[in-house]
């Protein structure tokens, strides 16, 4: 069976706490042997390094939802890199700009944004990047602002060609979710321009469940079926990608 690696999931959401041990067992049958658990404020983020330090298959992510960005204060942002030091935190993030619903204003999701980006060279870990309606101001942001060498993640990435060129030209890995593999979607042709060494794949779970389950509340299980539609395009075996995917998301997240 491929070893599967899901690099980006909310384990540490309500909606996981009645049956978690069931869907973390689902994943084990499904053949993914680890997962990113992404935190989204001061609580899920310690919720996630709570569940790396249970689960071995587990590592953890620390940051502030662009969404939230409003009612970050800078107590919050000090315990925030507190909670990053943590050696079971291997990025920081998600972070970014939503412009889609606005629920913050632009101002401060990107002061916000810079924040997190200049946490991520202090403590030279990769950052993990969400934008929505927002690609030309991200962007500049990261071209503003000085990266580590580890740079980071797009985190289901739905730009088009050419913003994909863009990224990977400042370094960055590109993740695709399970919208890949929705019969119209155009990441369908995007993801044969990608490089495969500079590609990784996610659940972003409980959100955006592949095609088969589509409307469901995602898993990791669930992206098997990711993996087989990307293999597919690619005109990979399966467990090749899986090879590939794994190796980048080693040397992205410092995983041995």
């Amino acid at each position: 069976m491929a070893r599967l690696v899901d690099t980006h999931a909310h384990l540490n959401a309500p909606d996981f706490a009645g049956d978690l041990e069931k869907v973390l067992a689902r994943a084990r049958q499904a053949g993914v042997a680890a997962m990113l658990d992404v935190g989204t404020g001061i609580e899920s983020s310690r919720r996630s390094i709570s569940l790396s330090l249970k689960y071995p298959q587990i590592k953890a992510a620390v940051g502030f939802h662009p969404h939230d960005a409003a009612g970050v204060t800078s107590s919050d942002f000090e315990q925030l890199a507190l909670l990053a030091e943590n050696p079971r935190v291997v990025a920081i993030g998600e972070t970014g700009l939503d412009f889609y619903r606005l629920l913050s204003p632009p101002p401060v999701q990107e002061q916000i944004f810079r924040q997190h980006l200049q946490l991520a060279v202090k403590l030279d870990k990769p950052v993990i990047i969400h934008t929505r309606e927002a690609l030309p101001q991200t962007f500049r942001i990261i071209k503003e602002e000085p990266l580590s060498a580890r740079r980071g993640v797009m985190h289901c990435f739905n730009g088009d060609r050419r913003w994909a060129q863009a990224f990977l030209r400042k370094g960055f890995y590109l993740s695709l979710a399970g919208p890949v593999t929705y019969p119209r979607s155009t990441l369908q042709e995007l993801v044969k321009t990608i490089p495969l060494d500079r590609l990784l794949l996610e659940t972003d779970c409980p959100y955006l469940a592949p095609q088969p389950f589509r409307g469901k509340r995602n898993e990791p299980a669930y992206i098997a079926e990711t993996y087989r539609q990307v293999a597919r395009i690619r005109g990979l075996k399966v467990e090749a990608l899986a090879a590939i995917i794994w190796d980048n998301a080693c040397r992205l997240f410092g995983m041995p």
